[in-house]
Order: structure tokens, then C-alpha cells, then sequence
């Protein structure tokens, strides 16, 4: 079966030129690449132009701002020519029986995913291999890498377990049949996590092939796009050492924003299993009613419900808020945040909570990050109090189904 590799790239020629490398070594003309450059200014785009042959596909993102992986993803597989498509960052390597072993897998309303071997950038998992094959095309270790595939391969063959991450491959009708990648998340941070949720609640499989490889520099187009500065080593309970590079700080900046999003979209953490198997809560209906509320309740606050009931001396604090957060969020906070004396918040939603922002302590705060969890244990309709929160439940519908299709608000 011809696949098609869907690789964006902003910026990080270096790392792109070692992945188109690896595939055309590796499967010479056998799979598509689909390549996509988002407005990168080193080069890439004249470098993609050059490559020859009907097996790459080419897209460019003029700019002159990028639009992030999170569009440039879905722009990819919509061009791409196979039936099935592969998402592939553009710091790995793949290996011969990459593809092979994710396809004997790969059913319709499957995503399967290969098994990482990256260096100690990242915390270990049970999920990958944390090898320090080289942190840089440059010094890349290759023979040493093969060997010890071949060795993983023998190990692990036919092997599975249930989890999702890059590099993953699906069907295309099935990826654009829930919508694709959520643009909430573009550019970048989190638009991995929210499909993943999406296509577990879809019932699609989960299946990680344990005797499928890659080799992933991690994070060079984006959390480690200035380059690996290590700022902390520490040592790990198995006596290895994780050696910790510092984030961009155009990561962090973007990772504070996306977070807020995902909260306001699912109402939870982003949750899974030590496989990174999702684990979705149900979403609830929920609105906050607070007394003596202050700018930082709101600002806290604001994401972890659906509505957000003021007292009247709140509004100036609510009109600056709003300023300030709208140009960073899709919703429209002025449905969101609303006066108390102005609207019915006992009509308007199914599950309120009810407090005094004089008694909310770091304890409160960690309840609402474990909300859904604690109404779903309540089960039933009713009223209670819990910490400082008076909790009343009108009706227990959910609605995380109903973010399985891509809704762009």
C-alpha cells in the first residue's frame, strides 16, 4: 500500500534534509512526500523546489506570518494522493520496516502509531526508547541506531500496545471525516492531544506498534527551535539522567495560551495513561457563580467553566479582562462572563457552582481541575457542598461527544 508522509517544516532545513534523506533511503519512490514549508526563511522552500520526482508533493505557506503545523497538517493530507497518510515531524528518521509494520495493523477507524527512539530530552515512558543516538543531524550515530533496531525489531515483533503519539498514520476518509486537526490549536501546542481525544471518542483503535521505529531528535521546529541549551540534569529512578533543554520562549508563550483553550474546550487536564492512551472525562455544562470576585478569579478561573456569573462592581474588572484575553482565545468571552443581575444563571445551565472568592484557597483550585471526575461520582441530580463550593446539578447530560467533529466556533 502507497502511503504519503505529511511533513511541515518552518525553519529547520537541517532536520528536514535528514528526514527526506531517510525515507528515500529507506523506500526509494515506493511512498509519497508531502512537503510544506510555512514561510520559513532559510532556505527550505528554494530546497524543496529543487527535489524532483512525481513522488513529492509541494505546498508553500507564503506568509509572510506562519500558520503552525496544526493547519499546514490538514493542508497536507487534503493534497495527498493515497488513501492512507502518515504524520511525520520533520526531525525523524524513519527505518525500513517503519511503514510494514504500521500497515499490517491499519484497519479503517484505526490509527496506528510507530515506537519513538529519541534521546534523554523528554522524561522515559513505556511508550518509547530513550537512546542517545545524536542530538544533531550532524552526529547522528546510524549504524549504531540500524543495529539496535534490528535488535527491537527481533524483540518485538508483532507486538502491540494501545496509545497514540507521533508518528502515526490512518486513513485519510476517517482523519477528514471528524474534521481533521482543530485550528483552535494553531499554530502549534495541544492540536495533537485534542485529535487524539477526538478519535478515541470516535471508538477509532488505538494501536502502537511495537516493532516499528523511528528516530526523533524531538521539538526542532518548535519548543527546541533556538537550539538544545541543557539548564537542568536530573537524575531519574532507573539511574539515567534526563538531561532537560531549555523551552523558546515562543513556546511557553504559545503553550500558556493553548492550555487556557484546551480547558475551555474540554473542561479537564490533558489526561492518558503512562502508553498515552487518552483518557477523556465526560464535559459537563457548568457555570461558577462568585461573590466578591477579583480580576485574579477571573482571570484564573474563566477557562474552567462555560459561564461565569459576576457581581455588578465586576464589570469594569470583566470589560478589561475581556480586552486583554479576547485577542488570545476563539470563544467569544462576552457569552462567556456575565453579570449576575442581568441574566438567570439557574436557567441557563445545568451545573452551577456557587462560592465566596474571600474563601477560594489553592485546595478549591485543585477541585475544578477535577470536576467532571467528581460529578460523575455524584451521579445524580441534586445539591451539595463541597470545600467552599455549593453545588447544585439540574441535569447530568455531557458533551464531549460533541466535540468529536472539529467545530471551529
Amino acid at each position: 500500500m502507497r502511503v504519503s508522509f505529511i511533513i511541515p517544516s518552518r525553519n529547520n532545513l537541517r532536520y528536514l534534509k535528514q528526514a527526506v534523506e531517510s525515507i528515500i533511503t529507506c523506500y526509494s519512490t515506493q511512498h509519497d512526500i508531502v512537503l510544506l514549508d510555512d514561510a520559513s526563511d532559510d532556505s527550505t522552500w528554494e530546497w524543496i523546489q529543487s527535489l524532483e520526482g512525481d513522488h513529492f508533493i509541494k505546498y508553500r505557506n507564503e506568509g509572510p506570518d506562519r500558520v503552525g503545523h496544526t493547519i499546514l497538517y490538514d493542508k497536507g493530507v487534503d493534497i495527498s494522493k493515497t488513501d492512507v497518510f502518515t504524520i511525520f515531524h520533520a526531525d525523524m528518521i524513519t527505518t525500513p520496516n517503519h511503514i510494514p509494520n504500521l500497515l499490517k495493523h491499519l484497519t479503517k477507524k484505526a490509527v496506528v502509531a510507530a515506537t519513538r527512539i529519541e534521546p534523554p530530552l523528554h522524561p522515559p515512558g513505556p511508550e518509547k526508547h530513550v537512546r542517545a543516538y545524536g542530538f544533531e543531524p550532524e552526529e547522528f550515530r546510524k549504524d549504531d541506531f540500524a543495529a539496535e533496531v534490528a535488535v527491537l525489531e527481533d524483540l518485538n515483533g508483532d507486538k502491540t500496545t494501545s496509545g497514540i503519539f507521533a508518528p502515526w498514520c490512518m486513513y485519510k476518509e476517517d482523519f477528514q471525516s471528524i474534521g481533521g486537526h482543530d485550528p483552535l490549536f494553531a499554530p502549534m501546542e495541544l492540536e495533537d492531544s485534542d485529535i487524539f481525544n477526538r478519535v478515541y471518542l470516535a471508538g477509532y483503535q488505538l494501536i502502537q506498534s511495537r516493532d516499528s521505529f523511528v528516530y526523533h531528535m524531538t521539538c526542532r521546529g518548535s519548543r527546541f527551535k533556538d537550539g538544545i541549551e541543557i539548564e537542568a540534569e536530573i537524575p531519574l529512578p532507573d539511574g539515567t539522567i534526563w538531561y532537560k533543554p531549555k523551552d523558546s520562549e515562543e513556546y511557553k508563550a504559545l503553550r500558556a495560551i493553548k492550555f487556557r483553550e484546551w480547558w475551555r474546550k474540554w473542561g479537564c487536564n490533558v489526561l492518558h495513561d503512562d502508553y498515552l492512551m487518552p483518557i477523556v472525562p465526560h464535559k459537563y455544562n457548568i457555570a461558577f457563580i462568585i461573590k466578591n470576585s477579583t480580576f485574579q478569579h477571573l482571570e484564573v478561573l474563566e477557562p474552567w467553566c462555560d459561564r461565569l456569573y459576576l457581581d455588578d462592581e465586576m464589570q469594569l474588572n470583566t470589560d478589561h479582562y475581556i480586552e486583554s484575553e479576547q485577542p488570545n482565545t476563539k470563544f467569544d468571552l462576552k457569552k462567556r462572563i456575565l453579570i449576575t443581575t442581568y441574566n438567570d444563571p439557574y436557567s441557563e445551565n445545568d451545573i452551577i457552582l456557587e462560592f465566596d472568592g474571600h474563601n477560594f484557597t489553592q485546595n478549591s483550585y485543585n477541585i475544578i481541575q477535577t470536576l467532571s471526575e467528581i460529578i460523575t461520582e455524584s451521579g445524580e441530580v441534586g445539591t451539595f457542598e463541597l470545600d467552599c463550593f455549593k453545588i447544585t446539578i439540574n441535569n447530568m447530560q455531557t458533551y464531549e461527544k460533541d466535540l468529536i467533529i472539529c467545530n471551529t466556533l
